[in-house]
C-alpha cells in the first residue's frame, strides 16, 4: 500500500500533488470548483467504478482521506464528463455511473411532511427536496429502478440496491398533472417515477 501511495503521489499533476499534503488534515468543506476555470490538461487514468471504488492506474486508491480530497475537487461539466479541478488545471477522469453512492437514509414524518436525508459513501449529507432533487432511471440490463439524488453542482449519488428497496417501501400513488403516478415525498415535494420504469419485463 505504501508503494501504491508513493506511486500515486509521484505521478499526479502538480496541482493535484499540491492538494495531497492536506489529505490527512480534515475537511473544511468542498472548495468552490464551480467558480474555477483552469485550462484542460488532459485525462488521467483515474476511474470511479459503479460500486464507488476509486482506481488509479488500475489499482484501488486505499487512502480514504485522499479519495475524499479528490472528490472535493470533482466536477461534472456541461459536456457530461467528470473532471478533477484545481485553480491551475482541469483533468478528465472516468466515471462508470454516478461518482457517489447513497448508502444510508433517515426518514422523518409521513406523506407530504416526509423528509428523507441521505448519507453518501464519502460522508455527504443530503436532504432530499427542492434543492436536492431525486430522479429515477431504468437499469438497462435488469430492468430495475435506479434512483439518483443531486448532491452538489452536477454531481449525483446513486442509491445502493439495499437503499433502493428501502425507498420503494416509501412509495405511494398520487394524482399528478400527468395522471396517477407512483413516487415518494420529501421536503414538501413529490418525486414521481415514470410509469415506463415500473413496467414488468417479460
Amino acid at each position: 500500500m505504501a508503494e501504491t501511495t508513493a506511486k500515486t503521489d509521484a505521478t499526479l499533476p502538480e496541482g493535484l500533488k499540491a492538494l495531497i499534503s492536506r489529505a490527512d488534515t480534515g475537511s473544511k468543506g468542498p472548495p468552490p470548483v464551480e467558480k474555477w476555470n483552469p485550462p484542460f490538461c488532459g485525462d488521467l487514468d483515474i476511474r470511479i467504478a459503479r460500486d464507488g471504488t476509486w482506481y488509479y492506474l488500475g489499482s484501488p486508491i486505499g487512502r480514504m482521506p485522499l479519495v475524499k480530497l479528490f472528490a472535493s475537487v470533482l466536477r461534472k461539466d456541461e459536456d457530461g464528463r467528470h473532471y478533477l479541478v484545481t485553480p491551475v488545471e482541469k483533468i478528465g477522469i472516468t466515471v462508470e455511473d454516478a461518482p457517489l453512492l447513497a448508502v444510508e437514509m433517515a426518514v422523518e414524518g409521513v406523506a407530504q411532511e416526509q423528509q428523507l436525508t441521505l448519507r453518501t459513501n464519502l460522508g455527504d449529507l443530503v436532504a432530499v427536496g427542492p434543492d436536492h432533487l431525486l430522479r429515477f432511471e431504468k437499469e438497462p440490463d435488469s430492468g430495475g429502478l435506479k434512483p439518483y439524488v443531486h448532491v452538489r453542482g452536477r454531481l449525483e449519488a446513486l442509491f445502493t440496491r439495499a437503499l433502493m428497496y428501502q425507498l420503494a417501501d416509501l412509495m405511494e400513488e398520487r394524482e399528478t398533472d400527468d395522471g396517477t403516478r407512483m413516487g415518494v415525498w420529501s421536503g414538501g415535494r413529490f418525486f414521481p417515477v415514470d410509469p415506463a420504469f415500473l413496467s414488468v419485463q417479460d
